[in-house]
């Protein structure tokens, strides 16, 4: 597969709003206010990278002139029926870009849409229930063996096509898809589940879609986090895992212009998330295991963590973009199954390397 490489960047606006194409009764309807997050993707994959040093930094740039508009605002005076799919659109239509790949608007920290160029949306909406698991298969003396629970959290991805249409699917129908299944996961042990005897990400992941897919012929994936820091996405027939980590770093990028603050020596607290796509072990019930996939990781972490980039041998001007080839390259050998590689420089804010199938993965 050919790489695809993504700059994104994300930004935040408090405003208010009244949705009237509610029923009166719905909250939506009432006035009300959020700290929206907007969210924009660009595809780079054929620019050059010598001209882009900062892309990063101008994309972020451009999304906050875009919104300053609407920032501490009343929507309904900027567009008519302020949903956020037509937030989305609005974002669109006003930001400085050629090129924006897709604007994501997220109006709760747990519930959002992603809009594309040909009005196609992605819903999705965030939720959680406290479990007790153990995986039954781990080898001897593998924590997971022992009992031992999570505040797991899952996403329900929705898409739809709206064309013209003000708003797509009303997130507290996702809510109601839920449900019946929250009452069955929380405060339970999942092994005394039918079908969860061996409750793995994968296997949970799995076990929603089947309980989900017959219910909305729209559903997308289904992403279940164990931790904070790593999960699944499952979406009918391919297993995407994540694992997450930070390190803390400095850098300086010596191409900027005389006089340009990313010219001097400075740092930041990079997240980077490593997606990997492989088949469903049927013993294990996993595709990777998430304690290897750290410890792969760890060489090439401590490479990176507590050091000044521009020290890195074969890279020679530490920008977000070279960094992802780098630690593509840094991994090849041993992590085959990695697909994707995201890094964020600041929240929200970095790039996307993807050079797999445009599978399932968290919204960006």
């Amino acid at each position: 597969m050919p790489d695809s490489l993504y700059i994104v960047s994300a930004c935040a606006f408090e405003a208010a709003r009244k949705v009237d194409i509610l029923p009166s009764t719905h909250p939506s309807a009432k006035l009300h206010g959020h700290s929206f997050l907007a969210k924009v993707r660009t595809d780079v994959s054929d620019e050059c990278a010598e001209l882009h040093w900062n892309e990063v930094s101008k994309l972020t740039q451009s999304l906050t002139r875009t919104l300053k508009p609407l920032d501490y605002a009343f929507l309904n005076n900027e567009l008519g029926v302020p949903t956020d799919e037509n937030l989305a659109r609005w974002v669109r239509d006003h930001l400085e870009l050629a090129n924006a790949e897709a604007i994501g608007i997220q109006s709760t920290a747990d519930q959002g849409v992603d809009l594309d160029g040909a009005d196609h949306i992605h819903l999705w909406r965030r939720f959680r229930f406290e479990a007790a698991h153990q995986l039954p298969n781990v080898p001897s003396g593998h924590q997971c063996g022992r009992m031992h629970g999570h505040g797991f959290e899952v996403i329900i991805h929705l898409g739809q096509d709206i064309a013209s249409a003000d708003m797509g699917i009303d997130y507290d129908l996702i809510e109601q898809l839920w449900s019946p299944l929250y009452e069955q996961l929380d405060h339970r042990c999942l092994n005394d589940i039918v079908g969860l005897e061996n409750p793995t990400s994968e296997v949970l992941a799995g076990w929603l879609w089947d309980r989900l897919k017959p219910e909305s012929g729209a559903l997308s994936w289904i992403s279940v986090y164990e931790t904070h820091t790593s999960g699944c996405h499952y979406d009918g027939n391919h297993y995407r895992i994540w694992k997450e980590q930070r390190f803390e770093s400095a850098c300086s990028l010596p191409n900027a212009p005389d006089g340009d603050k990313r010219k001097r020596l400075h740092g930041h607290s990079y997240l980077v998330r490593l997606h990997l796509t492989a088949p469903l072990d049927d013993v294990m019930g996993w595709t990777v295991d998430y304690g290897d996939v750290k410890e792969l990781f760890k060489p090439t972490y401590k490479l990176l963590d507590h050091h000044n980039l521009n020290d890195l041998p074969g890279i020679e001007i530490p920008s977000t973009r070279n960094l992802l080839y780098w630690m593509r390259n840094n991994l090849a050998g041993c992590l085959p199954e990695l697909d994707r590689i995201d890094l964020f420089e600041t929240p929200g804010c970095g790039a996307v390397l993807s050079w797999g199938e445009q599978g399932p993965a968290l919204p960006v």
